[in-house]
């Protein structure tokens, strides 16, 4: 067990630069590993300015955001998604500190005390970081282990409002830091991430399904089968992105989640309705066959958007377990085809690229339209997340990304197109 100085010495002197560049898939570049590396440094410095350099057992955790790669609002109703994390994080320096409370420091945040004599969700707490911290603690404790009290100082490079799911992140986050000083790393990253889902669900009051905290936590790229969404089904899909010739793209289009809620929840409400009329509750459990021969009766039942959305429900199922297989396969060229035609069913179909409460707020479906004519016939492109605003993803041919790029920009600002990595490590211990 090293104290923050010595984890301090060890980061600086390049003792844990492997790990670092397996977590933020480097590529062997030596700019990207000194960046890496500063900010590691800088997390430790903060630590320690904050809480001493004598602290015994510091280490290193990083919880990486996720992206969305298929599957489009597949989860809640227990269908398959694939999903992946991302070399965007959230990073601590943290060491326990012999209290029965939790104190965070969060660059550009307010400093969080928890007491964890005191795990009983408060609803003054919903929203916020403490929730998150006050669940995790919670169902760690339910879990049977003895919890103990830690300081930490983190930061975090995740894109708020990016769809790349920073509750997530941060769940992830603080899970391995109990797990480590309260678990002594008994708890894998399925059982991280259903805590931190119970953590989002029960005290953060967002009714969220797990693919966010599973794509966080297990790391690489990863197909869940949410059939029995106690016990889903995790496969890890080996593939090095990073051989495909082409890049993640994450484009930003400035447009706010703001009063979107509604819009989310018809999504569930229309394909609740059309599984109710078999006397299912979800979709997953209506066999595809009497769904098509109920067709004219759903139409007067339920309306024909929500028969549309079904149809997507359905076909992005499918479309989702068989992108695993083309990467499995090795066959991006087929992974590609069907990120484009989950793209248009995402549009066509499931309809979340604008808001039907504010129709003259269209930027997803622009920069639909614009990214499409940059590939000009190459990579994939569709919306990304829960849609209706935010973001969109697109798989760029690299000799194509700085043209890609500039048009994204031009448009819809600079910074605004995020190049990202599939990382292979989810939520760990960095360092220590």
């Amino acid at each position: 067990m090293s104290t923050c100085s010595q984890l301090l010495d060890a980061l600086r002197g390049g003792a844990h630069d492997k790990a670092l560049s397996a977590l933020y898939a480097l590529d062997g570049s030596a700019a990207r590993l000194d960046e890496a590396r500063g900010r590691a440094v800088r997390t430790a410095e903060s630590f320690a300015a904050r809480f001493g350099g004598d602290a015994p057992a510091a280490a290193l955790f990083s919880g990486p955001g996720r992206t969305e790669i298929g599957g489009n609002h597949t989860d809640h109703q227990h269908g398959r998604v694939l999903c992946g994390s991302v070399d965007l994080d959230m990073l601590a320096c943290a060491a326990p500190n012999g209290r029965n409370t939790v104190r965070i420091i969060s660059e550009g945040y307010p400093a969080l005390e928890i007491d964890l004599g005191d795990l009983a969700p408060k609803k003054e707490e919903e929203n916020t970081s403490a929730a998150l911290v006050r669940g995790v603690a919670a169902k760690i404790k339910e879990l049977g282990y003895p919890l103990s009290g830690f300081d930490a100082c983190a930061t975090s490079t995740v894109l708020s409002g990016s769809g790349l799911s920073s509750s997530a992140a941060y769940e992830t986050l603080i899970g391995n830091i109990f797990n480590h000083f309260c678990c002594e790393d008994k708890l894998d990253p399925v059982a991280i991430a259903k805590i931190g889902q119970y953590a989002e669900n029960a005290y953060f009051g967002k009714p969220c399904g797990l693919m966010d905290q599973m794509g966080s936590s297990v790391g690489g790229a990863v197909f869940i089968d949410f059939n029995d969404p106690a016990d889903p089904i995790v496969e890890r899909v080996d593939y090095d992105f990073s051989k495909s010739g082409h890049a993640l793209c994450i484009v930003d289009t400035g447009s706010s989640h703001g009063d979107l809620t509604d819009d989310y929840a018809a999504v569930t409400r229309e394909m609740g309705a059309v599984a109710a009329h078999f006397g299912k509750t979800v979709l997953r459990d209506v066999p595809l066959e009497e769904f098509h021969a109920a067709l004219p009766a759903l139409r007067q039942e339920c309306g024909d958007r929500a028969v549309l959305r079904s149809m997507h429900f359905f076909a992005d199922d499918r479309r989702a377990a068989q992108e695993a297989g083309a990467l499995k396969q090795g066959n991006f060229e087929a992974f590609l085809n069907m990120v484009n035609a989950s793209g248009l069913s995402s549009s066509l179909r499931l309809q979340n690229t604008w808001s039907v409460h504010d129709p003259s707020q269209q930027a997803i479906p622009l920069a639909l339209t614009v990214g499409e004519y940059l590939l000009d016939g190459m990579g994939a492109i569709r919306v990304h997340g829960g849609g209706f605003a935010g973001t969109i993803q697109a798989w760029v041919p690299e000799e194509r990304l700085t043209l890609f790029r500039d048009g994204m920009e031009t448009l819809f600002g600079a910074g605004k197109c995020h190049i990202l990595h599939i990382r292979p490590v989810g939520g760990c211990v960095v360092a220590e």
